[in-house]
């Protein structure tokens, strides 16, 4: 089924695998992840996340045929979500997002689709997320946390100017703010004063934003400990690059502080 392009939501082809079966949804943006992606799924299944999640593939448009349906269909996902438009990271969870509560869900969980983060503590996040929080942030740097072969400059980038940077505009501290593995609440996404579903975010953007709106208006949030996995040898898998994308970060984080991103 194709989806229209919308305010705030792309167009998108949508391939639905099963029906709606739990409370709550995994979203994995990906793009040309390859063998990453087929790790990743292959431990969720070990681990028996879509008992406790439907796993949906939130796809920018991958070339590399990671997204092929039967190896997706074997993997328990429940749909795969293919962006039709412009747009990066952002489009990607704004597709993602606004699919989910068009189909009812109560929380969203997203995770990178890199392999890096511990898919099997999707239970953790639920169980806050029943709990009453409505923004759980996954680290690696709080007690039961694992960081494991984090490079030396973003593991710099995080603790001193990042997580201080959100921090600050949140009200609230958070320690591993640049890690994508969260969760959320319908009850906080869909507040009319938070409204993600814009076609300013783009890139970061809405990471960044999500991680400090829900605090400042009074929603609970917290974080969890998680592990983050990167690989001994070999190219770091990320999509910011090394220049360009951590300036660009970082002027995100700026405007976040100024509210620019406020609804």
């Amino acid at each position: 089924m194709f989806y229209k392009p919308q305010p705030g939501v792309p167009g998108f082809e949508c391939k639905e695998f099963a029906t709606k079966s739990k409370d709550y949804v995994l979203l994995i943006p990906i793009i040309n992840e390859g063998e990453r992606i087929k790790a990743e799924l292959q431990r969720a299944f070990e681990h028996n996340v879509s008992n406790y999640a439907d796993i949906v593939i939130c796809d920018g448009g991958s070339t590399d045929g990671c997204t092929e349906e039967n190896s997706l269909k074997k993997l328990a996902v429940n749909t795969l979500l293919i962006k039709c438009d412009k747009g990066k990271q952002g489009a990607q969870l704004r597709m993602g997002i606004w699919w989910a509560l068009e189909r009812g869900y109560k929380g969203i969980i997203t995770i990178d689709g890199n392999n890096k983060d511990s898919i099997e503590d999707v239970p953790r996040f639920i169980e806050k997320l029943e709990q009453g929080y409505d923004l759980i942030q996954g680290s690696r740097f709080i007690k039961g946390g694992k960081a494991i072969n984090t490079p030396f400059i973003r593991l710099l980038s995080v603790k001193l100017i990042h997580a201080p940077i959100i921090s600050l505009t949140a009200k609230q501290r958070f320690t591993d703010t640049t890690n994508a593995y969260r969760a959320y609440s319908a009850r906080y996404l869909t507040d009319k004063r938070v409204q993600p579903l814009r076609d300013i975010f783009v890139t970061y953007e809405l990471l960044a934003y999500l991680s400090v709106r829900a605090t400042q208006l009074g929603y609970k949030a917290c974080e969890i400990p998680v592990t983050r996995a990167y690989p001994k040898k070999g190219k770091t898998p990320t999509k910011i690059s090394f220049f360009k994308g951590n300036s660009e970060l970082f002027k995100i984080l700026l405007r976040n502080m100024r509210g620019k991103y406020n609804a």
